[in-house]
């Protein structure tokens, strides 16, 4: 069979549909099927992408013109102990097969993002982080152990404490260093299937964020819903959402509570519209018209249901972007990306705020805004930091260069503050700076694990070559650590200068 097969060639799109190419697609089944994919791709000079779910909202799981190994048809669970929460797994397994397969016996997995799409694999390869990051820190913490395959023939099997090296690289590397094979994760015990949910309404984002500092010792899960229209002192202005675990001595009901009828997500909002009715509607208010009203409604409700206790199951609460079907699709044909920030916690309230002013006055409102906690982890693509996180949900506009240079300019907001960026979410990061927040030290490292687990570069994807591999070559040089630094002390956040020309294909593919 010739290699690239081009019967496979496929157009493929990030989450948010604004990043898009056509791969040729492979979904091997088996370890020994990868193998001879790396070994193909080597011998005739072709990368190779890995992708799971598709579920990262930018490129960071496309590969233009090259080869895609689709990943999902791995899925396969290897081993289940319902006495300890272990559970071994194949890369494709999703959240939602996780949940699914150990909440029946009391295990619930340890960390989820806003959608039980993802699969594990992909969840490594990011860190995923969720609601509870400053208290249960991202996904990777949670693996006892996992084994990948490096492009350079290598099976691994690898622990924290046996190969710390390559366990803190490969998990959160962007599938650029190996494909995991198998995921040992301990998931937590849980002794109702619901939560304890408690909202509480906050006038502008300085309120949000000291509201949310004390609770993190004593709440299970804190989000924040930001008004991103809103101006003046109310900018900024949202609810924030605690939830804490039920504790077995308040769940009347154990065996009913952790079914997964239990667990549905209800198809109906307010018990009334049919949620699979609702999304062709949607586009109706996302739009720079309507929006700041359907803010100011879910504002006045929040106000109302100020302090308001009750109960939820953890699929609800947890998988909040399930519960309306491809709601991506409201933002228009272009799409949408999602910008998300971590600030540390002395800079958030005022770095936020300037990025919803710079946002309105540019006329390119986000039409979602949500905001976490944080705590630092020592993973090598850390994202996090000891503060807050606030994440934007863009359209894309029909000048998508007007979009691209706001991006920029938030950047530099950001990086001014001592902050980072999260590549599952990102589609406009320069070089310049994805260098500035992870270092010369970091992407050092990067490249001396690149060419010790995969020399020829058989794995790239579209990430890789637009920001990481310019990064890390320019970082070794020096000048990407001080040109930067002079622009951002020269010119101001809202003058508009440009930024260097992205590199690879751009997300309005």
């Amino acid at each position: 069979m010739p290699f690239p097969d081009f019967d496979r060639l496929t157009l493929l799109r990030g989450s948010g549909r604004a990043a898009g190419s056509a791969g040729y697609l492979y979904r091997p089944t088996h370890l020994e099927q990868i193998a001879e994919l790396f070994e193909q791709a080597a011998r005739g000079g072709w990368t190779i992408a890995p992708r799971g779910a598709g579920r990262s909202y930018g490129d960071a799981a496309l590969n233009g013109g090259q080869v895609v190994l689709d990943l999902q048809r791995m899925n396969r669970v290897l081993d289940w102990n319902p006495d300890t929460g272990v559970i071994r797994a194949e890369p494709g397994v999703t959240i939602e097969q996780l949940w699914q397969y150990g909440l029946e016996d009391g295990w619930w997995p340890p960390v989820v993002p806003g959608t039980s799409r993802p699969t594990l694999g992909g969840c490594l390869a990011m860190n995923i982080h969720g609601k509870n990051n400053y208290r249960a820190g991202p996904i990777g913490e949670h693996v006892l152990a996992f084994e990948a395959l490096l492009p350079n023939g290598e099976l691994v099997h690898v622990t924290p404490q046996g190969e710390p090296e390559l366990f803190y690289s490969l998990i959160s590397g962007a599938g650029l260093l190996g494909v995991f094979t198998s995921i040992t994760l301990q998931l937590k015990a849980v002794h109702s299937g619901d939560l304890e949910v408690e909202e509480l309404a906050t006038p502008n984002i300085a309120a949000m964020v000291d509201l949310m500092e004390p609770l993190k010792s004593e709440a299970d899960y804190l989000v924040g819903w930001v008004d991103t229209t809103a101006g003046g002192r109310s900018m900024g202005r949202g609810q924030v959402h605690r939830a804490q675990y039920v504790p077995a001595s308040d769940e009347p009901n154990l065996t009913l509570s952790l079914s997964r009828e239990h667990q549905k997500l209800p198809d109906k909002l307010l018990g009334l519209v049919p949620t699979a009715a609702i999304w062709p509607f949607m586009p109706l208010g996302f739009n720079n018209l309507m929006m700041p009203w359907v803010n100011t409604g879910k504002f006045a409700a929040a106000r109302l249901s100020h302090h308001h206790h009750y109960r939820q199951s953890l699929v609800e609460f947890s998988f909040l972007l399930d519960s309306l079907p491809i709601v991506e699709y409201a933002y228009g044909r272009r799409g949408l990306i999602q910008y998300q920030s971590f600030v540390p916690r002395a800079a958030a309230a005022d770095t936020f705020r300037a990025i919803l002013d710079l946002t309105q006055r540019r006329g390119l409102p986000s039409y979602l805004g949500v905001t976490k906690r944080h705590r630092p982890d020592q993973f090598l693509f850390t994202h996090a930091v000891e503060g807050f996180s606030m994440a934007l949900d863009f359209p894309v506009p029909g000048r998508v260069d007007r979009l691209d240079q706001m991006a920029h300019d938030l950047d530099r907001l950001v990086l001014e503050a001592g902050g980072r960026f999260y590549f599952a979410k990102d589609s406009t990061l320069t070089p310049y700076a994805a260098a500035r927040y992870l270092g010369e030290a970091t992407l050092a490292r990067f490249q001396a694990l690149k060419a010790r687990c995969d020399p020829q570069a058989v794995l790239q994807t579209e990430l890789y070559r637009r920001v990481l591999a310019p990064a890390a070559a320019l970082a070794a040089t020096g000048e990407l650590m001080t040109l930067p630094q002079r622009e951002l002390e020269q010119m101001p956040v809202d003058a508009g200068a440009a930024w260097p020309v992205r590199n690879g294909s751009g997300h309005h593919a």
